[in-house]
C-alpha cells in the first residue's frame, strides 16, 4: 500500500473482503479518490470511488451518501456513468466509504476542449451542441426521478473512445448538503465557482433549472472556448453570477449565428423563471440549432479581454451620488411554465452591447438572507481519469460557499431594498391548513400577475412525508415554494398541519404563488410536535413605493 500526505491512496488494497483489487489512481480531489478497480467477481476494470477520512468518520454524512449512491444507481441512461455498488470499508482504522462505478474509458469533457482550443480556439458549434444535448439527455433522465446534479461542469462530462458522452458524480453535491454540523453549514451549497446558478451563489434552493444553467455555462465554455465569468476569487465570480450579464458568444467567436447566441443567452437568465423549462426543452432548442448550423471552424476575436468578472463590485455596492437606481425586473414566466424560444434571427443584445444586470440580479423577494463564508477544496476526481475545466480558464476546484460568500451581494440588496422599499405586507395565521388567501384586494392593481393553477403538490406530500436521513422518528419538511396556495392548503389540510401565511406584493410568480417557507424544505421535524409553517406568498400586484 502506498499513501499520500492526509489524502488517503490504497492502491494495492481490497475491498468488500477481497473483490474490488484496487489498481491504478485515476484522480484525486478534495472529497474523494478515484482507483481503477479490478472486479474479481464479475471479471471486470471498474472504478471505486473512496471518501476521504474527514468525511468518513461522520455517520450522517455516510448514511446519506449511502442513500444518494442507491438513489443514483437507478439512474440507467446510455449517458449517465452507471453506479454499481457502495458500502464502507475500514482501512487503517478509518471507516471508508466507496462506490464502485462504471469505469469509463476515455477522456473527459474538457481535455476534448483543451484539444479543439489548441487546434481550432474552440470546439466547432455542431460538436458542442450536439454534446450539450447528450448532456441534457442525463438529466432529463435524473431530474425526472427528483436528482438535481448540481455540479455540470466539463470535468464531471466524459466521452468515450466511441464519441459516448457520460454524465458522472450524480448526487455527491447533495449529500455534502446533508447538514452534517462538522461538514455543512445551513445554506452552504457545493458546486465549482466558474459554473454555479444565481440560486446557488446566493445559497438559495435549486431546482432542475439550476442544472440548466450551469450546461448553458458550459455551452459557453464550448463555442468560445472561455467562460463567461472568471475571476481571481471566488467571491467575485459569485457576484457575477448574480449580478454581471454575459457578452455574446459571437462577441468571441464570429463564427457563431444568431441562434447559439439566443439559445446561450434564455440557458443563462438570471431569473430561472425565464430558462428553459426542463432539460428537454433545451435539449430540443440545440438539437434544432444543431441542424441548421452550416459547418464552419470558429473564428475567434484575437486579443479580446476577458468577459464580465466581478471586478465592478465597489462601484455596484456603493453608485455614484445621484446615481438612479436600476428598475426592477419586469414580469416573467411562472416556474416551469414554457415561453416561447427567442427569435433566431436578431442578436439578444442588440448593437449596444450587453445589457446591465436588474437591481438584484435574480428576482427580488422577501426574506433575503445574508451571506455565510466559504472554503475551497480540490476539484473532485472523474471516475475514468483526471478531471479538466479546458478553454484557458482558471482552476475550477470545487467551491463550500455558505451565505457570506457572496456578502457585497447583500449588500446590493440592501441599498436596493431600501431604495425600492419592496417587501412583504400582512401577517395571516390560519389553524389547520388554514390562513387566507394570498390575493391582493378585490381590483388589482397594474401590472398584476393572475395564478398558476397548474402547480401543486400532491396531498401525500404532507400525509406520507419523507423520512429523515439522520433520525427514523423525524420527517421532512416538504417543498412548497412555487406551488399554488390552494393545493397547499389542501396538503396541510389532509395532515392536519398548521400554516401561517404572509402575503407579498410582487408580480414575478403570480398570484397564490408560494415565493418563501419556514422552516424549509428539508428540515427534520418531529410528527408528533409539528411546528406551523410559515409561507411567503405573491398577491401577484407590483410592489408598491
Amino acid at each position: 500500500m502506498s499513501q499520500d500526505g492526509t489524502r488517503g491512496r490504497y492502491t494495492g488494497r481490497a475491498l468488500a473482503g477481497g473483490r474490488y483489487q484496487l489498481r491504478d489512481l485515476l484522480g484525486e480531489g478534495g472529497m474523494a479518490s478515484v482507483h481503477l478497480a479490478y472486479d474479481t467477481v464479475l471479471d471486470r476494470h471498474v472504478a471505486i470511488k473512496t471518501l476521504h477520512t474527514e468525511l468518513g468518520r461522520e455517520q450522517a454524512f455516510r448514511e446519506r451518501f449511502r442513500r444518494e449512491a442507491q438513489a443514483v444507481a437507478k439512474l440507467t441512461h446510455t449517458n449517465i456513468v452507471s453506479v454499481f455498488d457502495t458500502g464502507e470499508d475500514e482501512l487503517d482504522g478509518a471507516t471508508m466509504p466507496y462506490i464502485v462505478m462504471e469505469y469509463v474509458e476515455g477522456r473527459p469533457l474538457g481535455s476534448v476542449l483543451d484539444e479543439d482550443v489548441r487546434q481550432h480556439g474552440a470546439m466547432p458549434a455542431d460538436k458542442a451542441l450536439k454534446i450539450t444535448a447528450d448532456v441534457l439527455a442525463a438529466l432529463e433522465i435524473s431530474h425526472e426521478m427528483g436528482l438535481v446534479h448540481r455540479d455540470i461542469k466539463p470535468g464531471n462530462v466524459m466521452t468515450t473512445k466511441r464519441g459516448v458522452v457520460k454524465v458522472m458524480d450524480f448526487g455527491i453535491a447533495r449529500a455534502m448538503q446533508s447538514g452534517v454540523t462538522s461538514m455543512t453549514q445551513t445554506g452552504m451549497v457545493v458546486g465549482t465557482p466558474q459554473y454555479l446558478s444565481p440560486e446557488q451563489a446566493l445559497g438559495r434552493g435549486v431546482d432542475a433549472r439550476s442544472d440548466l444553467y450551469s450546461v448553458g455555462i458550459m455551452l459557453f465554455q464550448l463555442v468560445t472556448g472561455r467562460l463567461p465569468f472568471d475571476a481571481d476569487s471566488p467571491l467575485a465570480i459569485a457576484y457575477a453570477h448574480v449580478q454581471e450579464e454575459p457578452v455574446a458568444p459571437s462577441s468571441i467567436n464570429r463564427a457563431l449565428p444568431p441562434a447559439v447566441d439566443a439559445l446561450v443567452a434564455r440557458a443563462l437568465r438570471k431569473n430561472p423563471n425565464e430558462r428553459f423549462p426542463t432539460a428537454e426543452s433545451m435539449r430540443d432548442e440545440c438539437l434544432r440549432v444543431a441542424a441548421s448550423l452550416q459547418p464552419a471552424a470558429p473564428s475567434i476575436v484575437p486579443g479580446i479581454p476577458p468577459t464580465q468578472s466581478g471586478a465592478g463590485v465597489g462601484s455596484a455596492v456603493f453608485p455614484p451620488v445621484g446615481q438612479a437606481t436600476p428598475a426592477p425586473p419586469g414580469p416573467v414566466q411562472t416556474p416551469y411554465q414554457p415561453i416561447p424560444a427567442p427569435a433566431p434571427t436578431p442578436h439578444p443584445y442588440g448593437n449596444t452591447g450587453p445589457a446591465p444586470a436588474p437591481a438584484y440580479g435574480y428576482p427580488q423577494q422577501a426574506g433575503y438572507q445574508t451571506p455565510a463564508t466559504y472554503n475551497i477544496s480540490p476539484q473532485a476526481p472523474s471516475s475514468g481519469g483526471g478531471g479538466g475545466g479546458g478553454g484557458g480558464g482558471k482552476s475550477n476546484r470545487p467551491v463550500v460557499i455558505g451565505s457570506i460568500a457572496v456578502s457585497l451581494v447583500a449588500v446590493i440588496g440592501l441599498v436596493v431594498a431600501l431604495a425600492l422599499n419592496n417587501g412583504g405586507s400582512g401577517d395571516d395565521t390560519g389553524g389547520s391548513g388554514g390562513g387566507s388567501t394570498a390575493s391582493a384586494s378585490a381590483s388589482h392593481a397594474s401590472g398584476y400577475r393572475g395564478p398558476d393553477t397548474s402547480k401543486t403538490v400532491e396531498t401525500t406530500e404532507c400525509t406520507e412525508p419523507q423520512e429523515s436521513y439522520d433520525d427514523p422518528a423525524k420527517v421532512q419538511v416538504p417543498n412548497f415554494k412555487f406551488k399554488y396556495i390552494k393545493s397547499v392548503k389542501e396538503c396541510f389540510q389532509a395532515a392536519g398541519w398548521q400554516m401561517k401565511i404572509v402575503s407579498v406584493d410582487e408580480n414575478t410568480y403570480g398570484e397564490g404563488t408560494v415565493m418563501e417557507q419556514f422552516p424549509s424544505s428539508g428540515t427534520d421535524v418531529d410528527p408528533k410536535d409539528m411546528p406551523t409553517i410559515e409561507l411567503k406568498v405573491s398577491t401577484g400586484n407590483p410592489a408598491t413605493g
